[in-house]
């Protein structure tokens, strides 16, 4: 099944739910606009290098568009047609003032130069400027992206439109960016696991955890949920990973990451295992904070966690989620879990439109309200209606959207 065929199958089970009618369903599932443009740069060594770019606007009945921009070999209209309409229902779950959008580019970042990545951002932006801006459609960083891409698109569309910050989040800070930005998806999928595992009757101390991913969201995670006092006792990365059944020292972890630029390839102060084995760990919480798809019907039974906060965007695919779930096993869905990072987007959005910055204890003061809030309503609706949580967060998100495509008017 297809991303946006899995989008759509658990849309279409929770619009079962609310009783949506055929005619709404079609006007929520179909995007707003989808552009496909050329993105052509000269490479270092004098070649010309031709990829594609996506922007997908899904909803904007709640307000201007949000989504993040991804720099992968992989991304296709598919892919970024299902995230466009996951960033709706998370925006939506969470309460933002905000639609869905998506964007990419078929490339390998790590193929490119500094150089090289600032060309194909801003011929992106150059093909995309005039339906991007503060009130219309918001990017952000994703996978691939950073805030030094961030800045460059902001250079690129001020020099159509004139200064305009709130035209894109996840800046750096000396660029109008937001403190704490970076750290936010980690931030709150760690507020949530705390969250969880109180609703749960679970405590820190005596919750093993391991974490499938060691970038920014789960090496910000990890981070919390040390702090937690919970047992990390395992992590990964693209190569492997790093398992202590008496617990990893974390900020050792996090030092190592930081002097390797990011990787934890060598790291000897722990056990190597593979990815697929630490999915397989008998621990308490299991977090993927990588790559989509990790959890499949091949390999769902061999998860031995009760406990799954997912990090990543799908990072269980349908068939594996109706497994889980009939095993009795507590999924914490996407659309809720890494909400964190569009939720200090729209605090920086604000400030930009406003002109005025936030101190650092203050947006984390604001993004606990904001999650926990969101948190309480999900759990509420999931013990009221019977249903998982993945289920109620989809049927609160697209309850909201749909009363408000309703109250605006279709015409």
């Amino acid at each position: 099944m297809k991303a946006f065929e899995t989008t759509a199958h658990y849309f279409h089970r929770a619009a079962d739910q609310i009783e949506l009618s055929d005619n709404i369903r079609r006007l929520l599932l179909t995007p707003k606009r989808e552009v496909q443009v050329q993105v052509a740069i000269e490479r270092d060594n004098g070649e010309i290098a031709t990829y594609i770019g996506y922007r997908v606007q899904h909803d904007d009945s709640r307000g201007p568009m949000k989504g993040g921009l991804r720099y992968h070999p992989d991304v296709d209209i598919d892919e970024v047609r299902s995230l466009a309409a996951l960033m709706t229902w998370k925006t939506a779950v969470v309460d933002l003032p905000y639609g869905g959008a998506k964007g990419g580019v078929n490339v390998d970042p790590r193929s490119l130069s500094a150089r090289e990545m600032e060309m194909v951002t801003r011929k992106f932006i150059d093909g995309i400027h005039d339906l991007i801006g503060p009130d219309i459609d918001i990017p952000a960083p994703d996978m691939g992206t950073n805030d030094k891409v961030m800045a460059w698109v902001m250079n690129q569309y001020n020099k159509y439109h004139g200064f305009s910050p709130a035209v894109v989040t996840g800046k750096p800070v000396e660029m109008h960016g937001l403190p704490g930005r970076e750290e936010a998806t980690g931030r709150g999928v760690g507020i949530m696991a705390y969250k969880l595992l109180g609703r749960l009757h679970r405590k820190p101390q005596q919750t093993r955890v391991a974490l499938q991913g060691f970038g920014n969201v789960g090496s910000h995670a990890a981070k919390i949920l040390h702090e937690m006092e919970c047992k990390v006792v395992a992590v990964s990365d693209l190569s492997g990973g790093y398992y202590c059944a008496e617990g990893l020292n974390i900020p050792h972890v996090l030092r190592y990451a930081l002097e390797h630029r990011g990787q934890l390839a060598g790291y000897r102060e722990a056990e190597h295992i593979s990815n697929e084995e630490l999915l397989a760990l008998d621990v308490d919480l299991l977090i993927p904070a990588a790559l989509g798809g990790v959890i499949t019907a091949a390999n769902a039974e061999k998860v031995r966690a009760p406990v799954i906060i997912e990090a990543a965007n799908a990072p269980i695919d349908h068939e594996a989620d109706d497994m889980l779930h009939h095993a009795g096993v507590v999924v914490l869905p996407d659309i809720l879990a890494n909400a964190g990072g569009v939720t200090a987007s729209y605090f920086e959005w604000v400030q930009n439109r406003q002109h005025y910055r936030w101190s650092l204890d203050r947006v984390r003061q604001e993004l606990e309200h904001v999650l926990t809030a969101a948190f309480e309503k999900v759990w509420e609706l999931a013990a009221q209606r019977k249903v998982s949580l993945r289920m109620a967060a989809y049927m609160l998100g697209i309850g909201r959207v749909g009363r408000a495509t309703v109250l605006g008017g279709i015409i």
